[in-house]
């Protein structure tokens, strides 16, 4: 039977509807595309292909791990700051940071590919990317994503993610942020806090925990074995962890990662680190968290013109199949 469900913290609806995984197609998967291997601007010897290097991580061999300016960005760090107003058509220029993490110099496609070592170095480089563009007092809100597979966005199969950093907030994260407020200011606890000890007390979207984090499939997922992980403790800000919880996460983002693969058959997924405001007030009564988000099914009319998305697996059924893969 289809339910109804809605987000805890966003407030959004979604219909899980398991009785539409049947109709064809659903989760078939593209057919492969060549490897542009020969051509790769990412790949060791081809640096002058892309805008001077930000940042890196080396070692006498070359580079691990490479930050460069987005050579087509959608905002710019040298505009200058100008209030759109609250005008009817509003705007303002676009400024903002657009980064490239090339998260290794190997010509592969996942996370999953990279040494569990390396991984650690690509969300240590996340972190420190996010604190250095907090020094930006222009830039009010930044997000890590990660784009795999054509379906999902991207338009380079090697191993890489990107960070945007804008001047405004989005409407979507200032909803979440009056929703969790709201609750704390009638409760006087906070909403994530008390969902993580719902979820972990009753277990069954449970899939892996450490002592720092849990890994769960959520209540409201908008897509079939979409994984979250969050914090266990009261933590707004990604970029405010310390050394220990970047080593606990990159392990659980790797393990996440090959499970979803291997149940979806490498499906193309779009990853989000959503944090906190870089400047600005900080929300009270959130958490930040990694969403993996497989992309199996398309959205079509009813989402854009509802906001609702369907999904054809329930979480809880999702969990269990995760718990129970060998990886």
């Amino acid at each position: 039977m289809s339910e109804l469900r809605q987000d805890p913290i966003a407030g959004t609806w979604v219909i899980v509807a398991p009785e539409r995984a049947a109709r064809p197609l659903d989760f078939r998967r593209p057919p492969p595309q060549p490897s542009a291997r020969e051509s790769c601007p990412f790949c060791p010897g081809r640096e002058s292909m892309t805008p001077p290097e930000i940042a890196a991580v080396r070692d006498d061999k070359g580079w691990r791990v490479r930050v460069v300016p987005n050579r087509y960005p959608a905002l710019r760090v040298e505009e200058e700051w100008r209030s759109g107003g609250d005008g009817l058509l509003a705007s303002m220029p676009g400024l903002g940071a657009h980064e490239v993490v090339i998260e290794g110099p190997e010509h592969v496609l996942s996370l999953t590919e990279l040494p569990p070592e390396r991984i650690v170095e690509v969300v240590s480089m996340y972190r420190s990317r996010l604190q250095d563009l907090k020094r930006d007092f222009r830039l009010a809100h930044g997000l890590v994503f990660k784009n795999v597979g054509e379906r999902a966005g991207a338009s380079l199969e090697h191993v890489h993610s990107q960070i945007i950093a804008m001047p405004v907030v989005p409407e979507r994260v200032h909803s979440e942020f009056e929703r969790c407020a709201g609750y704390l200011r009638t409760t006087k606890r906070c909403r994530p806090c008390d969902l993580i000890a719902h979820e972990l007390k009753e277990g069954v979207r449970v899939v892996a925990e450490t002592p720092r984090f849990a890994v769960i499939e959520p209540w409201a997922a908008k897509a079939p074995f979409e994984t979250h992980i969050v914090p266990r403790q009261h933590a707004s800000h990604f970029e405010a962890i310390d050394d220990a919880a970047v080593a606990e996460v990159a392990g659980l983002l790797q393990t996440s990662l090959r499970r979803v693969e291997r149940a979806l058959d490498s499906p193309a997924y779009n990853l989000l680190i959503h944090s906190a405001p870089l400047n600005g007030v900080s929300p009270e009564g959130w958490h930040w968290r990694i969403e993996i988000i497989p992309r199996i099914a398309g959205l079509a009319g009813f989402e854009w013109g509802t906001g609702f998305f369907v999904n054809t697996v329930p979480p809880e059924k999702a969990a269990a199949y995760l718990r129970d893969l060998k990886i």
